[in-house]
C-alpha cells in the first residue's frame, strides 16, 4: 500500500471520527434546546405558580367520601339534615344524625377532632375550634357579624355577606340566607338504598333469610327494585347509559366495516382497473379519517340533533376511512396464486373474490374490527358527552355539578370495567375466529 493510499485512509477515518463526535454533541444539544423551548412555550413556571394542590387533595377525598349537611334556614329557623345536601338524601322528618343533639333551644353539632358547633337562636352560631378558640358569628340585617380579628388564618374566609371555615373537623359556611355545616365520612352513603327504603341499614343476611320487611314484596325482589331505582345513584339509568355507549361503539364500528369493505376493492391495486377511481376513493378515505371523530360529532349533532345515533354516525364516518385504508392495503397483499387456483376452476370474477380473496383477508379484517370495537368503546364515552347519550353524558353532568365527585368516581370505575370487559371479549373473539391462543 502506497503512502498516498495510507494518507487517504487516515483522512477518511479522521472524518468519520469527527462526524461521530459531532453527532454525539449535536443530539444532546438539540434535545436540550427542545426541552428549553417546551419549558417556556408551555409556561411551566406559571403552571407551578397556579397549581393548587389543596384543591386536588379535596377532589380526591370527595371521590371516596361523602358529606352530611346540617342546614339552618335564616328565614324560619328550620334545620334540615341531608346526605350531600340533596332532598333525595334528606333524613326522614323527626330524625337526625346521632352526632347532632338538641338541648332546649340549642342545636349542638359534634364534628370530628373534638370540634363542636352550636346553633343558637337569633341566627347565631358558635364554633369551638381546638387550638384556635371560639368563633362567634350571627346574621344581623343583611350582614354577617363575627368576633374575628385580623390577620385571619388561611382556613378562614370572611366578608360582610359570607363567612367560610374549613377546619380538620369539617366545614361551616354562613351567609345571609342560611348556616350550613358539613361533616365528612368515608364511603358512598345511600349507595344501596335510600332512607325511604325499608331495606336501608338492614344486614344482607336478614334481607336474604329473615322475615319479610315489606308486606307487599319479597325481600330479595324488593331489595333489587329499590337498588335499581335508587333516586340518588340511579343505578338503572347508569346501566342503560352503559348499554347506549356500547351500542354506539358497536353500530359505528360494524357499520363502518360494512361500508368500507366494498369501497376497499375500488381503492386497491389489482381490483380497480381505473387509476382515477382508485385515486378518488383513496382521497375520500383520507378526508373522512383525517377529520377527528369529535369534529364529526359536532357537525353531525348540528345536522341531526343530539342522541346516541349521532354518536354512532360520527364513529361510522371516521372508521369508514380508517377501515378503507386498512382493508385496501390487505387486499393489495393477497397471494395471487390462490386467486389463480380458483380461476382455473372456471370461477367467475365474483366467485374468485369470494373464494380466493376473502378467505385471505378475513383474519386481518376481523382482527382490526374487533380492536376498533374495543377502542371505540372508550371513544363513545367522550362522544356521548357531546351528543347527549351514554355514560359520557352522565359523567359530564356529575362533573359540572362540582359537588358529587363520588358519583364521578363511580362512573369512572364503571367505564374502566366496561373497557376491560370489552378488551377481554375482543381478545376471546379474536382467539376463536382467527385461531390465536386462548391466553391472548
Amino acid at each position: 500500500m502506497t503512502d498516498a493510499t495510507l494518507d487517504l485512509a487516515k483522512t477518511g477515518a479522521d472524518r468519520l471520527l469527527a462526524r461521530k463526535r459531532l453527532t454525539a454533541f449535536a443530539v444532546p444539544a438539540v434535545i436540550l434546546a427542545y426541552l428549553t423551548y417546551v419549558f417556556f412555550a408551555f409556561d411551566v413556571p406559571g403552571l407551578a405558580q397556579r397549581a393548587q394542590l389543596e384543591n386536588a387533595v379535596t377532589l380526591a377525598s370527595d371521590s371516596w367520601s361523602h358529606k352530611v349537611h346540617v342546614t339552618r334556614d335564616h328565614g324560619d329557623g328550620a334545620i334540615e339534615y341531608a346526605v350531600e345536601g340533596e332532598r333525595k338524601g334528606a333524613y326522614p322528618e323527626g330524625t337526625r344524625p346521632d352526632w347532632v343533639r338538641v338541648e332546649g333551644d340549642e342545636t349542638i353539632v359534634e364534628l370530628s377532632e373534638g370540634h363542636v358547633v352550636r346553633l343558637l337562636p337569633g341566627n347565631r352560631m358558635i364554633y369551638d375550634v381546638p387550638g384556635y378558640g371560639v368563633i362567634d358569628a350571627r346574621r344581623e340585617g343583611n350582614a354577617i357579624v363575627t368576633n374575628l380579628s385580623e390577620p385571619l388564618p388561611d382556613w378562614i374566609s370572611a366578608s360582610r355577606t359570607r363567612v367560610a371555615l374549613d377546619t380538620e373537623g369539617g366545614r361551616v359556611a354562613i351567609t345571609r340566607s342560611k348556616t350550613e355545616i358539613f361533616r365528612y365520612f368515608g364511603g358512598w352513603e345511600l349507595f344501596w338504598f335510600t332512607f325511604e327504603s325499608p331495606y336501608y341499614g338492614v344486614p344482607a343476611a336478614q334481607i336474604l333469610f329473615g322475615d319479610r320487611l315489606d308486606p307487599a314484596r319479597a325481600n330479595i325482589v324488593g331489595a333489587v327494585q329499590d337498588f335499581w331505582s335508587n333516586p340518588m345513584w340511579r343505578h338503572g339509568d347508569v346501566v342503560w347509559a352503559i348499554g347506549e355507549t356500547i351500542l354506539m361503539a358497536f353500530l359505528g364500528t360494524f357499520g363502518a366495516a360494512i361500508i368500507a369493505l366494498p369501497l376497499a376493492f375500488a381503492a386497491a391495486k389489482g381490483f380497480a382497473p381505473l387509476k382515477t377511481v382508485r385515486f378518488g376513493v383513496r382521497r375520500v378515505f383520507d378526508f373522512v379519517r383525517g377529520v377527528d371523530a369529535l369534529i364529526w360529532t359536532v357537525v353531525l349533532a348540528r345536522a341531526f340533533g343530539p342522541g346516541p345515533m349521532t354518536g354512532a354516525l360520527a364513529i361510522l364516518v371516521t372508521d369508514t376511512g380508517t377501515f378503507g385504508k386498512i382493508f385496501s392495503e390487505a387486499l393489495e397483499n393477497v397471494d395471487q396464486k390462490q386467486i389463480e387456483g380458483v380461476a382455473s376452476t372456471g370461477a367467475k370474477p365474483l366467485q374468485r373474490h369470494r373464494f380466493g380473496v376473502i378467505p385471505q383477508v378475513v383474519p386481518v379484517l376481523l382482527s382490526q374490527i374487533l380492536y376498533f370495537l374495543e377502542s371505540n368503546t372508550r371513544s363513545a364515552t367522550i362522544i356521548g358527552a357531546i351528543t347527549g347519550g351514554g355514560i359520557g353524558l352522565m359523567l359530564t353532568q356529575a362533573i359540572q355539578t362540582q359537588k358529587d365527585w363520588e358519583e364521578v368516581a363511580y362512573y369512572i370505575v364503571l367505564i374502566v370495567l366496561m373497557v376491560m370487559v370489552m378488551d377481554w371479549l375482543s381478545g376471546k373473539l379474536r382467539g376463536r375466529l382467527i385461531g390465536r391462543p386462548e391466553g391472548h
